[in-house]
């Protein structure tokens, strides 16, 4: 690990003057902020993240839960995962976000990662975790050796030339079904992102993973009302039962009438370079009949822009059972 200098700014304000020093905000960066630490200080410690300066924002009041005046929520980017996970309204309201992060690392890491922290959560690629390998995402032009090596548990969507990590994340695959907004603090003032358009594509530019600037920073999350009757599930398949990360997963938010889907919002995991959202299973699935003719229809527009690589073909079998089978449970009576 290399020397950082250790800081613990005063106030909000603080931490974004001096995180606005940065160079840049992506992988490389000089400055990071810290909360929980889970990911952050295993990539310090196999020289992936070098930062000179490490901001403490534990101190930082933005660790609330808290419904909003139209009876959403809003989320503080400094909520502890278990937190959000119990929150009463969450587990009443948005139940497929509890799932996800129930089905997410381990309750001792549960206990200490923050919400903000998860949707800056970086690939378990291994090439981009071994400084000894070529890597786009860590040394853009360097190449990315997943795409003619060891690639099982990598991207089926979304994936570029340049690289096909994965994103791994649970939280927000269901943060992506909730149509959540990621509101960001930074030198030019504030912005709301919609959760959708917080991630990137890899690209040409695989080392940019979102659209935060030097000095950003998450100060929480919201989500919109909750829909009335509608019915969610995550499902999430992987190669052992706990603390494992997704080969695919499935978050469902479906609203029914009469036997027919009036309202749909699809997520998957495991399969791309960042939560997929699925506009075309969406598309499908709405006026139709909740059978299963139509589940598979709407798996198979999910997954029709799938690119296996050399080991990871069996995802995209695996991505639609998994979606037809949350698809099941969901509207199950």
């Amino acid at each position: 690990m290399h020397t950082f200098e250790f800081i613990r700014p005063a106030d909000q304000a603080a931490a974004i003057a001096t995180a606005a020093q940065s160079k840049t905000a992506q992988q490389g960066a000089d400055v990071r902020f810290l909360g929980g630490g889970t990911t952050l200080i295993d990539l310090m410690k196999l020289n992936v993240e070098t930062p000179a300066r490490v901001l403490d924002i534990n101190r930082l009041p933005l660790d609330k839960i808290e419904t909003t005046s139209d009876g959403g929520v809003k989320i503080g980017a400094m909520a502890r995962n278990s937190d959000l996970a119990n929150d009463a309204k969450v587990q009443k309201d948005y139940s497929v976000l509890s799932q996800a992060i129930l089905q997410g690392a381990s309750a001792q890491i549960r206990n200490m990662a923050t919400v903000g922290g998860n949707l800056l959560q970086r690939t378990r690629c291994v090439y981009f975790r071994d400084t000894a390998m070529a890597c786009n995402k860590r040394e853009p032009g360097s190449g990315c050796p997943a795409i003619t090596g060891h690639n099982r548990t990598l991207a089926i969507l979304g994936a570029s030339e340049q690289c096909i990590a994965t994103n791994p994340s649970d939280m927000c695959v269901a943060l992506a079904a909730l149509e959540a907004t990621v509101q960001i603090q930074g030198p030019k003032g504030s912005r709301a992102v919609a959760f959708g358009d917080f991630h990137l594509l890899p690209g040409d530019t695989p080392n940019r993973e979102t659209v935060l600037e030097p000095g950003d920073l998450i100060t929480h999350v919201t989500l919109p009302p909750p829909v009335a009757g509608s019915k969610q599930v995550y499902l999430k398949l992987r190669d052992r039962a706990s603390y494992e990360f997704a080969l695919a997963s499935a978050a469902v938010v479906l609203t029914t009438a009469s036997g027919n889907i009036v309202r749909a919002r699809i997520a998957l995991g495991g399969v791309g370079t960042k939560p997929w959202r699925s506009s075309q299973a969406e598309a499908v699935l709405v006026g139709k009949p909740a059978n299963d003719s139509t589940f598979r229809q709407a798996a198979e527009a999910a997954l029709r822009d799938a690119k296996p690589q050399s080991e990871n073909k069996f995802k995209i079998e695996l991505a639609k059972r998994c979606l037809m089978h949350a698809l099941r449970m969901a509207t199950a009576s």
